[in-house]
């Protein structure tokens, strides 16, 4: 006779996930995050359940954000960092937000066969997840995922964001230290990275820096490092610079990490991460709560009836945008106050 296996209770399967991460299993590592980044109701109380248990581990890595537009090398470019970062005996993981299918949802580029090399080494964890349709192509869960990331022991965490534009200031709301890398262009060409991209930088890198592309990326150098003398810094502390890098040769890549090195210490003397930090856990706590309560109007039975009678009525100019908005809101909160 086969004796029934009684399931594990939610709480032994959570503390199990959590101590195999932070045991440094990779499966358990990516259980953890496929988790966090789930929507469904029962896995958010689950990941509600497993951040609360690691968070005490958490905090201790460098946080990093890199952008760039498309082209400018931005994986290659984290490959070889990656791998200076890792000979200098640290680990790092690098959350690479990739663009989502419009069908399917998924990730389209997959970062993984974009940086082969750092994909092998046992002191990187590369994760692509899709951007899906939040704000500026960061990931809503990113920052759940930097948590997990920390607690398995990867000190250095790179979110890796697909491109330049208003919206990609998202990725300065969650890291410590926001890299901005150009190409080797001037002039017109440069028009096209904003100058709100540009004051959120706290360090500049020039890319493909050899060979034909050295003079333009001098040029690209020069112009920048003039342009950042009429911008505030971007924290107490430190002043921003422009360095030149080949991820070919390896030019520059020590530097941009030693850059990474000053930065910390600069802003940890000024007493500036910490507070940084804490303005990012409560800018988290209001961006969640916005969503959240964005997702219940959404899903509300009252709000769902009217919802398609308010659009008709907004586009045939019988209502404006804002008292639909407002008829939306007061059926929602008689909802509320019903229960």
């Amino acid at each position: 006779m086969t004796r029934a296996v009684a399931p594990i209770a939610k709480d032994d399967k959570i503390a199990a996930l959590a101590a195999g991460l932070r045991g440094g299993d990779r499966r358990a590592l990516a259980r953890a995050i496929t988790l966090v980044e789930s929507t469904r109701a029962d896995h958010r109380a689950e990941a509600n359940a497993l951040l609360a248990a690691l968070l005490p581990h958490t905090g201790r890595s460098i946080r990093l954000g890199i952008t760039g537009v498309p082209g400018v090398g931005k994986s290659t470019f984290i490959e070889a960092f990656g791998l200076h970062v890792i000979g200098q005996g640290h680990r790092i993981a690098v959350l690479a937000i990739d663009p989502s299918s419009k069908r399917g949802g998924g990730s389209i580029l997959g970062d993984k066969t974009r940086m082969e090399q750092l994909a092998r080494s046992e002191a990187a964890f590369i994760r692509p997840s899709p951007a899906g349709t939040t704000l500026g192509g960061v990931a809503r869960r990113t920052r759940e995922a930097m948590l997990v990331a920390e607690a398995a022991g990867f000190d250095v965490v790179i979110v890796e964001t697909v491109g330049v534009g208003q919206s990609e200031t998202a990725v300065a709301e969650m890291v410590d230290m926001f890299l901005l890398l150009l190409p080797p262009a001037g002039g017109d060409e440069l028009q096209g990275i904003k100058r709100g991209i540009v004051e959120l930088a706290d360090l500049m890198v020039v890319t493909k820096a050899d060979g034909d592309l050295l003079p333009a990326a001098g040029r690209t150098q020069s112009e920048y490092q003039h342009a950042l003398r009429l911008l505030r810094p971007s924290a107490p502390g430190w002043t921003p610079s422009v360095l030149m890098s080949s991820a070919v040769s390896g030019k520059g890549i020590a530097e941009v990490w030693e850059a990474v090195g000053r930065y910390r210490a600069a802003v940890a003397q000024a007493d500036a991460l910490a507070r940084r930090r804490a303005d990012q856990a409560r800018a988290w706590m209001w961006s969640e709560i916005s969503e959240g309560l964005l997702a219940a109007l959404r899903e509300h039975e009252g709000v769902r009836a009217e919802l398609k009678k308010l659009e008709h009525a907004v586009a045939e100019g019988r209502l404006t945008p804002g008292a639909a908005a407002d008829r939306a809101i007061d059926v929602f909160l008689a909802g509320a106050k019903a229960r």
